[in-house]
C-alpha cells in the first residue's frame, strides 16, 4: 500500500478515526491503569507511603488488596472511548485542513496546532471521568464504585466539581499534545519516511513522544491531581494548587511521580498509536467504505483478525527501529 492509499482515505472519514481512536484509547488506559493508580498515589499530598514505583505498588496491594490498583477503571472505560474518538477525529481533520492551507510547508506547526485543538475537545469529554477515577484511586477513598462517587461529587460539590481542573488539564495537555504530536510525526518522518503501515515505527515513535511529553508536563499533572482529589480545602485553580504543592514539599514536589508518569506514558502512547494505526490500516486495506460502512464481505472484525495474524509482530521491541 502506498502513501496516498494509507493517508488519504482515512483523512476523509471521521467515523474511521473515531472508531480506531475509541478502541485505541480504551486499550491504552486499561492496559496501563495500575501504573496510573501508582502515579496518582505518589502525587497525593496525603500519601501514607512515599517510595519508589515498586514500593508504592507493593504497599497498595499488601495494605489495600490485590484489586486496589485497578479500582476506578470503569470510569476510564466510559470516558476514554468517546474522548479518544473525538481526539483522533479532531486531530486528523485539523491536520488535513491545515496541511492543505499551508501546502505542507510548515508541517511541525500543523501537527502542533492540530494536537492542541484535539486536546481541547478530548479534555472537555474526559475531565468528569478523570475526576471520578482519581478520587477512587486515593488512599482511604470512601466510595464503593464509579456511580456512587459521581453521585456524591455532584450532590456535594455540584457540576462544577467535574470541571474544576479543566483549566489545569488544558494548560497541561495543550503543550503535552503539541509536543507529543510533533515528536511522533518527526520520529515517523525519520523511521518511516514513506508513511506506510510499519508497526515497529509506530511503537517506537509513540514511546518517544509519550516519554518526552510526560516528563515536560509533570508539574502541571501534579497540580491537576491536587485539584481533582480535593485533598486540601481551597484548591480551586492552578495557582492555588501550585501554592499548596510548593508548601507541602518544596520545588521537588512538582516532580512527584515523574518516573511513574514517564513509565506510564511510554508504553501507553506506544500501545495507543500502534492500535490506532493498525485499525486505520485494517479499515483502509480490507474494504471499508469512505463513509465508515463495511463493504460487502469485508467486516471490521475479520479485517482486524487478518491484520493481527499477518502484520503485527507478536512481541515488538521498543529498542528496535
Amino acid at each position: 500500500m502506498n502513501f496516498e492509499d494509507y493517508e488519504t482515505l482515512p483523512t476523509q472519514s471521521s467515523i474511521t478515526h473515531m472508531t480506531a481512536g475509541a478502541i485505541a484509547g480504551v486499550m491504552e488506559h486499561c492496559v496501563m491503569y495500575p501504573l496510573d493508580s501508582v502515579k496518582t498515589r505518589m502525587q497525593s499530598l496525603r500519601s501514607a507511603h512515599n517510595g519508589s514505583i515498586a514500593e508504592t505498588f507493593r504497599y497498595m496491594v499488601q495494605r489495600e488488596g490485590l484489586l486496589r490498583p485497578i479500582r476506578g477503571m470503569g470510569a476510564v472505560v466510559m470516558g476514554a472511548g468517546p474522548a479518544h474518538a473525538c481526539f483522533f477525529a479532531t486531530y486528523e481533520q485539523s491536520k488535513h485542513t491545515l496541511s492543505q492551507l499551508t501546502r505542507h510547508r510548515h508541517d511541525h506547526i500543523t501537527h502542533g496546532l492540530s494536537g492542541c485543538l484535539a486536546s481541547l475537545v478530548h479534555d472537555a469529554v474526559s475531565n468528569p471521568a478523570e475526576v471520578v477515577k482519581q478520587r477512587l484511586q486515593m488512599l482511604n477513598s470512601p466510595y464503593r464504585g464509579v456511580w456512587e462517587c459521581a453521585r456524591h461529587v455532584y450532590r456535594a460539590e455540584g457540576l462544577r466539581a467535574f470541571y474544576r481542573s479543566y483549566g489545569t488539564q488544558v494548560a497541561m495537555n495543550v503543550p503535552f499534545q503539541a509536543l507529543h504530536f510533533v515528536t511522533y510525526e518527526w520520529c515517523q518522518s525519520r523511521l518511516n519516511p514513506r508513511r506506510t503501515y510499519e508497526p515497529r515505527a509506530h511503537l517506537l515513535a509513540g514511546a518517544c513522544a509519550g516519554a518526552l511529553a510526560a516528563a515536560a508536563t509533570t508539574p502541571l499533572d501534579v497540580c491537576k491531581t491536587v485539584l481533582n482529589t480535593q485533598e486540601a480545602a481551597g484548591a480551586d485553580g492552578l495557582a492555588a494548587a501550585a501554592a499548596l504543592v510548593l508548601r507541602a514539599g518544596g520545588p521537588l514536589a512538582f516532580f512527584r511521580g515523574v518516573h511513574a508518569r514517564v513509565l506510564y506514558q511510554m508504553p501507553a502512547a506506544a500501545i495507543c498509536w500502534l492500535t490506532y494505526e493498525s485499525l486505520k490500516h485494517a479499515i483502509t486495506t480490507f474494504g471499508l467504505t469512505e463513509e465508515g460502512g463495511p463493504a460487502p464481505g469485508a467486516p471490521l472484525a475479520a479485517a482486524a483478525l487478518r491484520l493481527a495474524a499477518a502484520d503485527v509482530p507478536a512481541a515488538p521491541s521498543l529498542t528496535r527501529s
